[in-house]
């Protein structure tokens, strides 16, 4: 059984919508602009490259990401990583073809299956929708969280506010930055 783990840069107030100057949110590049950058409080991200064996995205983070991403140094690993995209709308003909091996899931139910296979971590980037339906699912086995000291108010928040039973989570490493940043490691405990 594969691990899927979260990673998600996250306001105070629980908010992830465009955080590296995605356009059309009022506050977006909020991660950058708003907060003194310490590159010691962005290892866990170097990290996460080092030990996904695949990567799962929403169709609009897929979208966003695609045309950037295989092009930047920063984010090399990843070009050799599968990739899966989870969308109902996604065709092959719209995957670019510069970014190695990506297939398309149509369900949640694809997911859990792509989880029973053998093989190194699922790293989730961004995807809010696509998280917040994991997580209701029960599928989101850890959440690697970079908290910035900011409430942001109105946007796209990583966690549904479905009705449910508490989920408990159990915090493994964390870490506070001198620019008020927190790194949060959280095993959803089963």
């Amino acid at each position: 059984m594969r691990t899927l783990i979260t990673s998600a840069f996250v306001s105070l107030d629980g908010v992830v919508d465009s955080p590296g100057g995605e356009p059309g949110y009022r506050n977006s590049g909020w991660t950058f602009k708003d907060v003194e950058f310490l590159p010691e409080a962005f290892e866990i991200k170097g990290r996460e490259q080092e030990e996904a064996g695949a990567m799962l995205l929403g169709r609009a983070s897929y979208v966003a990401f695609s045309p950037v991403w295989p092009g930047m140094a920063d984010f090399a690993r990843y070009k050799t990583l599968p990739k899966y995209v989870v969308s109902t709308t996604l065709t092959d003909d719209q995957l670019v073809s510069n970014w190695g091996e990506t297939t398309i899931l149509r369900s949640l139910d694809e997911v859990a299956e792509l989880k029973k296979t053998d093989g190194d971590p699922i790293i989730v980037h961004g995807s809010a929708s696509l998280n917040r339906a994991l997580s209701d699912a029960g599928l989101i086995d850890r959440y690697h969280l970079l908290v910035f000291p900011l409430l942001l108010g109105a946007g796209k928040r990583l966690f549904s506010t479905t009705d449910k039973d508490a989920q408990k989570l159990k915090i493994v490493e964390h870490e506070v930055y001198g620019n008020g940043l927190q790194k949060q490691v959280l095993d959803v405990v089963r």
